[in-house]
């Protein structure tokens, strides 16, 4: 009896049609990356100390520099054995009951009293708009901006299930354009709303719409490729990601607002609403459904692309391919085997949230040189997932993980060395 993957074979593993079709969903990668790791530029947080304004009137009018008045407003404080300014604290003065002259910024503060910041804060970061800077997100509101990502990973989580039921039960192109609207729609709002609890509420939806629209662009790829394409292809589409990391620091050296930069990660998603016209349904969930017609008239499509011609009729498939049993979040625990391979897959992932969190990390305090050190990351990351694909193929799937996993805890070692 034949298979899916008899008939997918003569219609052509890996032919025209697959390869425009997955060119085409590998540019959904591109903007996936400005979602998941563009907190480096809208989030980021500038040298920033307490504001006064009566000081702030003062340098105006005498021209002192950010660092004359800085010196009247915030005191030194000892950070790693280094005196420095203090961000979160200021001098306990009335500036608007003393007498202020252009020379007073060289008073001797050494005794006077501190206290929190009152009037807000200044900050030194030459033009960049975060919604750090926006909302004041510093000091003692400091860990909103962790709330930033945190709503992220909760939509990721969520949209992964529902998702993965909805591409189940509705099918894998309607899903996908579902996430589409989704993901516009609420990244638009996400761009506009005027308040930071609203654009945590808008970030948890559209990390939701944008983790279930890839999942299933990246189920369908695997279902319209021939077995020994299946591999290869869902490590290149995810590659794709280190293209979009090239491509992020380039793009916030220009656009230096945060909420444009939102416009532009979630813009293209209305492009992607025209997949409908370019991308078939998977033919291997329609035989999954027993629409044998409407999976026929898809397979000879992509043959007729490919230029092949099919012999095999559909409705000969071996029942395997429809009464296959419905898989659960619980079958990954079953079994002894299956449960060392989720616990082992579930630690790699781990590993990786500590390491690129700890990147992220690191080209957040970087300051100046945050556009040069992510653009490296990138180029680093690109050769390194094409160096475990080649792995995989050549000596198997062990090796790799483990020289993956070495490099991940060096890279560990090397963050909290020099944090």
């Amino acid at each position: 009896m034949a298979t899916f993957d008899d008939l997918l074979e003569e219609a052509g593993a890996f032919g025209r049609c697959q390869k425009r079709i997955f060119a085409l969903f590998c540019l959904l990668s591109l903007p996936f990356s400005g979602v998941y790791v563009g907190i480096v530029f809208q989030g980021f947080t500038p040298d920033h100390w307490c504001r006064d304004s009566a000081v702030v009137e003062r340098r105006q009018a005498c021209g002192w520099s950010l660092a004359d008045s800085r010196r009247l407003t915030v005191p030194l404080v000892n950070s790693s054995g280094v005196l420095q300014p203090s961000s979160c604290e200021q001098y306990e003065v009335d500036w608007n009951a003393t007498a202020l002259s252009c020379d007073t910024q060289e008073l001797n503060l050494t005794n006077v009293p501190v206290t929190a910041c009152k009037d807000g804060w200044e900050y030194q970061y030459e033009g960049r708009k975060s919604f750090v800077t926006e909302f004041d997100l510093v000091c003692s509101d400091a860990w909103w901006v962790d709330m930033y990502q945190s709503t992220l990973n909760v939509g990721f989580l969520v949209g992964s299930f529902v998702f993965g039921y909805f591409a189940d039960r509705f099918g894998r192109k309607l899903t996908f354009l579902m996430s589409n609207m989704m993901n516009l729609v609420s990244g638009i709002m996400l761009a506009v709303v005027p308040n930071y609890i609203s654009i945590l509420v808008l970030r948890s939806i559209f990390a939701f719409g944008v983790k279930g629209g890839w999942m299933t662009t990246y189920v369908m790829l695997t279902e319209i490729v021939g077995m020994d394409y299946r591999r290869t292809v869902g490590i290149l589409y995810q590659m794709i990601f280190s293209v979009g990391n090239l491509l992020l620091p380039l793009l916030a050296y220009y656009v230096t607002d945060w909420r444009w930069l939102q416009v532009i990660f979630s813009a293209p998603y209305l492009f992607f609403l025209s997949y409908h016209w370019f991308v078939p349904e998977s033919p291997r969930w329609l035989v999954s459904q027993r629409n044998y017609s409407k999976a026929l008239e898809i397979t000879e499509a992509m043959a007729k692309e490919n230029k092949k011609k099919l012999s095999t009729n559909i409705e000969t498939l071996h029942e395997d391919e429809t009464d296959s049993p419905t898989a659960s979040l619980l079958d990954l625990f079953r079994t002894p085997n299956m449960r060392k391979h989720t616990f082992i897959l579930m630690f790699n992932w781990f590993t990786s949230a500590v390491v690129y969190q700890g990147l992220i990390m690191r080209v957040g305090i970087a300051g100046g040189d945050v556009y040069i050190d992510f653009l490296l990351s990138g180029l680093a990351e690109f050769p390194a997932t094409f160096f475990i694909l080649f792995s995989i193929d050549r000596i198997g799937r062990r090796l790799p993980f483990a020289t993956a996993n070495i490099l991940a805890g060096a890279s560990c070692f090397d963050c909290c060395l020099h944090s």
